[in-house]
């Protein structure tokens, strides 16, 4: 009897941690976002927006930027789960997008680089 309320606590923890990973590592995160510096700062705008705010935005609704048509007719709203197909591959996310960064490969990265962009309010 003890071995199944074991078996079974642990079969509802383990969805749980994996949620958790899935949440990502904003201290990964900032690493991670290393290379998107070349275009992006959270004070001002530069070859690509501002990323203050982002986490939760409308796509290409901040002023002061030149966004794409295809973004700006894209109707997405930086969510979680728009910003990972956004990260991963943005040109088949958006086809026509000016972005020239082809995409992040690993999933876990993406996440930590969603989490770290959440910081940034």
């Amino acid at each position: 009897m003890r071995s199944l309320i074991v078996s079974a606590v642990l079969a509802l923890l383990i969805p749980v941690a994996g949620h958790a990973q899935d949440a990502g590592d904003p201290a990964a995160g900032e690493k991670a976002f290393a290379p998107c510096k070349a275009c992006h700062a959270f004070d001002k705008n530069g070859v690509g927006p501002n990323l203050t705010g982002v986490v939760g935005r409308k796509a290409a609704s901040l002023e002061g930027y030149n966004y794409s048509p295809a973004l700006k007719n894209s109707g997405l709203t930086w969510d979680q789960a728009s910003l990972h197909e956004w990260l991963k591959n943005p040109k088949a996310k958006v086809p026509g997008t000016k972005m020239v960064f082809a995409g992040i490969p690993d999933d876990k990265k993406i996440n930590d680089v969603i989490a770290y962009l959440s910081t940034k309010k």
